[in-house]
């Protein structure tokens, strides 16, 4: 075990933020610390990384580790370059190069050298190949690139970046340092679907422990082994990834809730039993009353298990039917000066479809859909809305909303019709409850500008949303239910968006912009990564070729491919025979829960819920039987 958390309690004033988390982390280990927004996973991480005291309990790390930490916002504000700050990590290494240097010239400079110099000399170069100073400047820039920092830009000073640059170079000074514990604070949130890719092949095989918060469910299903999830001030571990704990999370919770209700029952009958003993007045009876009041009172008392109100749930409707074709593109182009972003790009856009544009940073994903919203002028070629199309947009920035005004004003003023009562009815059902509503939207959080956005989308009434970045600034249970919402909405969804696991659920379609132009593929994210490494090779053929002719293959590219297309077929099955393990297992403890319950007193004369409990036990095992032969076939 590196580091324990025990008993860790922190509050600011009368809010109390962390109540009792406790955990622990092995060496090596890879975890999610999870939690709603403002559950309190920032704070817990500064305790950890000794930047805050807690007011009660202990953080353990074993001795002579260390901690890097990646916050947020990074608030580097260097003047040397991109490249020299990241290699500032390692100063240790280029001093001991200058050592070695100099005892190289020293050695020169002798005819005869000292035997203390040759051993020293000996040393110092043995202590630089083991802290791989000969690689350190290329395993830089492989970091650097990896996380989407273009070789050209590595000689910008640091203080002239974005703040999502500044994070950047602080997450690539963390992972060039390796310490023994990394903590990671949403270190995907200014990263492009390739380099997030990148760095989790960089996590998969980091051998040492990392804790992250991210509220990227795709990335954790594929970086972590352990989910540490934060409610209501306290902790509790599940071990799997994300996908794992989100079903042990509702069976635990299903358990502990049927568990409670059980044992309310048992008390309710016993105070009955009680009462009645007690109103027969005789000794004999009022004995026993006494005994049974005696054990009732040693009885343990569970506590009600924790609900979490503070989810929403909405739904999204379109007010009324749009025409088949929903939008039509024709060769739109644009540059900002000498900067192409994408150039004669051209796609038609169905009723009812529901897709999704990807890219890199930078290439021009947000400004197409800001022309679609008629907000930035195109260079060249047109668009086209059909018949009795409504268009909603969703602002990543929040531009569309006031900062002066409060939250009941910004929705109001959009909707004037409505009354008090249904707005503020209608706020309460995004969070905004009390005197939440009369926030001014400036003082607002990103997640909380995001659900008043979301609630005024959700009243439009469009038939066709443009949608950029909507999960940002959300937590897993907004995601969630914008997911849920998406799904069952009869309109049209164009979004951009680099969620893998939103594009999962609600993607139908998704659109590439690769090298100025618009790659197009059938189905959801997953399908799309099957394919896309061959669609681009054939997207450079044709480019190569003038836009005319597909560039003929190679034998070693055709190789490539075809490997690559036994991995994700092997991949595929792998997951497959998993997936058919863990159903198998969860039908299992569900038939043993049937079971149990089958043999509860209480049902014992109860031939309705008998019938029904029967009936579940035999679908379980239905659906076990089917899971058994599936996975026999596939198997076998």
């Amino acid at each position: 075990m590196i580091l324990q958390a025990s008993h860790l309690k922190k509050a600011f004033l009368e809010d109390v933020v962390v109540e009792d988390a406790t955990f622990h982390v092995e060496e090596g280990e890879h975890a999610a610390l999870i939690g709603r927004n403002g559950a309190g996973k920032t704070t817990l991480f500064r305790m950890l990384a000794g930047e805050f005291e807690p007011d009660g309990g202990e953080v353990f790390l074993k001795k002579d580790a260390s901690v890097g930490y990646l916050r947020q916002e990074s608030d580097l504000q260097s003047g040397r370059s991109v490249f020299e700050e990241v290699l500032s990590v390692k100063q240790d290494v280029f001093d001991l190069e200058e050592a070695i240097h100099a005892l190289e010239h020293k050695i020169a400079s002798e005819n005869a050298p000292e035997p203390a110099d040759l051993d020293r000399y000996a040393r110092l170069q043995d202590e630089f190949e083991k802290k791989n100073g000969y690689a350190i400047q290329s395993e830089i820039t492989g970091i650097l690139k990896g996380l989407g920092f273009p070789e050209e830009r590595f000689a910008q000073p640091v203080f002239a970046l974005s703040g999502g640059e500044k994070t950047q170079v602080a997450l690539s000074k963390l992972l060039l340092s390796k310490p023994d514990v990394l903590l990671l604070d949403e270190p995907t949130n200014h990263l492009d679907l390739k380099a997030v890719t990148w760095l989790e092949t960089f996590l998969s095989s980091y051998p040492k422990a990392v804790i992250v918060v991210s509220h990227d469910r795709y990335f954790l299903d594929r970086t972590v082994t352990k989910v540490i999830e934060i409610e209501n001030g306290r902790t509790r571990s599940f071990f799997g990834n994300y996908t794992a704990f989100a079903e042990k999370k509702k069976a635990v919770v299903e358990a502990e809730k049927k568990a409670y209700e059980n044992k309310q029952r048992e008390i309710r009958h016993q105070e009955e039993v009680i009462e009645t003993l007690k109103s027969y007045n005789r000794e004999k009876s009022i004995k026993r009353a006494e005994s049974r009041e005696k054990l009732l009172a040693k009885m343990d008392r569970p506590e009600k298990p924790f609900e979490d109100t503070s989810k929403i749930r909405f739904t999204l409707e379109a007010g009324r039917l749009s025409g088949k074709d929903v939008l039509s593109v024709n060769a739109l182009s644009k540059a900002f000066g000498e900067k192409r972003l994408f150039s004669e790009v051209s796609f038609e856009v169905r009723r009812g479809e529901k897709l999704t544009l990807i890219g890199g940073n930078g290439t021009g994903k947000t400004t197409l859909l800001r022309i679609l919203n008629e907000e930035v002028s195109a260079d060249g070629g047109t668009f086209r809305f059909g018949a009795n199309v409504t268009v909603g947009y969703y602002d990543q920035e929040h531009r569309t909303l006031s900062p002066g005004k409060t939250v009941f004003d910004e929705f109001h003023d959009a909707y004037p019709t409505m009354t008090e009562t249904e707005v503020r009815n209608l706020l309460a059902a995004f969070l905004f409850l009390g005197d939440d509503v009369f926030k001014q939207v400036k003082t607002l959080s990103g997640g909380e500008k995001s659900r008043l956005a979301l609630a005024k989308l959700m009243c439009s009434k469009a038939n066709l949303l443009l949608l950029d970045e909507p999960t940002n600034h959300l937590d897993v249970d907004g995601r969630e239910a914008l997911e849920e919402a998406l799904r069952n909405y009869p309109g049209t969804v164009f979004s951009v968006s680099h969620d893998r696991y939103f594009m999962n659920a609600v993607s139908n379609r998704i659109l590439e912009l690769y090298h100025a132009k618009i790659l197009n593929y059938e189905g959801n994210y997953d399908d799309y990564a099957e394919k896309a490494e061959q669609f681009h090779l054939l997207s450079d053929g044709r480019d190569q070729a003038g836009g005319t002719h597909e560039k003929p293959l190679s034998e070693g590219k055709k190789q490539h491919l075809e490997a690559k297309e036994a991995e994700a077929a092997r991949r595929k099955h792998e997951n497959r025979v998993k997936a058919l393990e863990e159903g198998i297992e969860i039908a299992a403890e569900a038939i043993k829960a049937v079971e149990a319950e089958l043999l509860l007193p209480e049902y014992a004369t109860d031939a309705e819920k008998l019938l029904e409990l029967t009936e579940k036990k035999e679908a379980l095992e239905r659906e076990q039987e089917a899971l058994y032969e599936e996975w026999a076939e596939i198997v076998g």
